[in-house]
């Protein structure tokens, strides 16, 4: 059996997400954001697509571009635990693995061609911009759902979202359809897990702004939107 196998890239993620600060830590999350699947030149062809219309849902396997490793480490700091619990790899969704690879399930809005190829209106991504996806597959409701099934370490720690404070005149510096998308993505709390300093103003970009904010008593406070 060969060690080693070559895959292809077949198309790139078209996100808001230009950096890796901010992205949702699982697909599914934030129902509201919108992303777009562009194939590449040579799998532009809509007959590769012929019947996905026909499904609500789609597994992206893809790769962390942005968190390759060449040393194995078998444990990891996983974010539901605060970045300081170690896990094993393997029991974890962490980027940083032996083998870059990461499954996402999304959302189909729509399906058309354009002057790229067919491209795939997609919600619920939790891929940076530019994110290389090497397959596509139908998600299968009758084998890939499993309502029996236990989260591990996730179960027992719950997550409560952040209050946002957003002011009114900054907010209206966000394009209308872009404004529920990023509330959710501010409420989830975009910090690294290991960054907790109320002091601290955080900023990131999203779509074509810089956000810049603090977070104190669970409570996010928007200091400022600009465009980039």
């Amino acid at each position: 059996m060969p060690q080693e196998f070559r895959i292809q890239t077949i198309a790139k993620i078209r996100s808001d997400f230009p950096d890796k600060f901010g992205i949702p830590r699982q697909s599914g999350i934030l129902k509201d954001l919108k992303s777009q699947i562009v194939f590449e030149p040579e799998f532009r062809n809509a007959d590769a697509l012929r019947g996905l219309e026909e499904f609500s849902h789609l597994w992206i396997v893809w790769i962390f571009s942005e968190n390759i490793r060449k040393e194995f480490h078998p444990t990891v700091r996983p974010p539901r635990l605060g970045g300081n619990v170690r896990k094993g790899v393997f029991a974890t969704r962490s980027s940083f693995r032996p083998n870059p690879l990461a499954l996402s399930v999304v959302k189909i809005e729509k399906i058309e061609n354009s002057n790229e190829g067919p491209v795939i209106t997609v919600s619920g991504a939790d891929l940076m911009d530019g994110t290389p996806i090497v397959d596509i597959k139908p998600y299968l409701p009758y084998a890939d759902a499993v309502p029996q099934a236990t989260g591990g370490f996730t179960d027992k720690v719950k997550f409560v979202p952040l209050s946002v404070n957003f002011p009114d005149a900054e907010l209206q510096k966000v394009a209308p359809e872009k404004r529920s998308a990023l509330l959710r993505v501010l409420s989830e709390d975009p910090r690294p897990a290991y960054q907790k300093d109320a002091t601290r103003v955080y900023g990131f970009r999203f779509a074509s702004y810089e956000i810049k904010f603090t977070v104190k008593d669970n409570t996010l406070c928007v200091q400022s939107v600009s465009l980039v």
